[in-house]
């Protein structure tokens, strides 16, 4: 033991010496990704918030004919201006943005609401501007509700009651709280989690690895009188050691980021206090030495530097894979998803984030696999190290 935490020191502090790969891989990702992070998503909040607020201007075609609805339309806060044109014309405008909705009447639209028949409406949008989606929306809201008041007025005008066309009405009741509503927009934070983690401990793993094969010092490192094991041991705990601290890091900067994010005019709540914050850190960390062990065989394989960079820069991906297959198929936890690294934890932060119970068995079967897969992991990299092809 004395040995690996001689060689542990040894590697933990000549990798601080040096200032690059410290900023690289605890600065980079553990600072940067949550700022950046932050700054979308207050540009989102606010955007929301002040979306359904912002004038929406509207250019009208034939407008003359139908004084009814632009009256509805203005008394509901659009802005209307003339559009005058053709259906080209009309394409061309929202084509080139020059127009962001064009709203167009037919000849004869008055008179066949006066004998009671459908009277359509154009609409010429971009559906391809995703920007537009809100304003698009509140138009077709409004239309609708004009729609609907038009039909209650007829049905009314012959005797008949409005209420026969709702047989069966809906009443929604939301269940979901400001914490859980906040995972819509706070869903990806285990990825960040676990990018920011096996980000702070590549370079270390390189290092140890090929590095040392390429510098020329691995070879007299293994004719130390110790055991590979423990030299591989005391290099990967090294290793683990950055990816925890990364971890921390990364989960307390968004923890301050979070905190100055004003979810609450959206009507959520983020659920990352110092407790949740620890909770996350406590189930996320089990996952470290299965991913240094990954890092470090994939690395000792590699014949330079260089490759090894290539290769790991896929490879601290493969734990993120679990968690965009679960939100594409909305994967719900079972025991069995339970007992997948990385999968696991992404479920646990998730329920932190809720801030719903998490049961002993999900626990324990996350607990017990990432271990479990870290333990395997672990030994293969020892035997790896008695292999004098290691040397290359």
């Amino acid at each position: 033991m004395r040995l690996l935490l001689t060689v542990f020191c040894k590697e933990f502090i000549e990798n601080l010496r040096d200032r690059r790969t410290v900023f690289a891989a605890l600065v980079m990702g553990p600072l940067f990704a949550p700022l950046l992070f932050g700054v979308m998503m207050n540009f989102m909040v606010k955007q929301g918030v002040r979306e359904p607020d912002k004038p929406l201007d509207i250019a009208l075609h034939n407008g003359g004919a139908a004084p009814n609805l632009r009256d509805f339309l203005t008394s509901r806060g659009l802005t209307l201006h003339e559009f005058k044109g053709d259906d080209a014309a009309a394409r061309t405008a929202v084509q080139t943005h020059k127009e962001v909705l064009v709203l167009s009447v037919p000849a004869g639209h008055g008179e066949r609401l006066a004998n009671g028949l459908p009277a359509p409406l154009q609409l010429y949008l971009d559906a391809s501007r995703t920007s537009d989606q809100r304003q698009v929306g509140r138009l077709r809201a409004l239309l609708a509700e004009q729609s609907r008041g038009l039909a209650v007025q007829r049905l009314m005008l012959r005797g008949v009651d409005p209420l026969l066309l709702s047989p069966v009405p809906v009443q929604e009741i939301d269940v979901s709280t400001p914490a859980s509503r906040s995972v819509l927009v706070l869903g990806m934070l285990s990825f960040f989690l676990i990018l920011a983690m096996m980000s702070g401990g590549m370079y270390l793993a390189i290092d140890t690895t090929a590095g040392e094969r390429e510098r020329g010092t691995l070879e007299a490192l293994l004719t130390l009188p110790l055991r590979r094991e423990t030299l591989l041991y005391g290099k990967l705990l090294a290793t683990c050691s950055y990816m925890l601290l990364s971890l921390v890091l990364t989960t307390t900067m968004f923890f301050i980021v979070l905190g100055r994010i004003g979810l609450e005019d959206l009507g959520m709540s983020a659920n990352l206090g110092p407790l949740t914050a620890l909770a996350v850190i406590g189930v996320t960390a089990p996952l470290i030495p299965a991913a240094g062990a990954l890092l470090t065989l994939v690395a000792a394989f590699a014949r330079s530097v260089r490759e090894a960079q290539a290769w790991l820069s896929v490879v601290q991906l493969l734990p993120s894979l679990p968690l965009v297959f679960a939100s594409a198929m909305n994967l719900m936890p079972s025991a069995a998803l339970m007992a997948v690294p990385s999968l696991s934890q992404h479920f646990l932060i998730t329920r932190l984030l809720r801030a719903e119970p998490i049961t002993a068995t999900e626990l324990a079967l996350s607990l017990g696999s990432s271990l479990l897969l870290g333990l395997v992991l672990v030994l293969a990299a020892g035997r790896l190290y008695r292999r004098e092809s290691l040397l290359g």
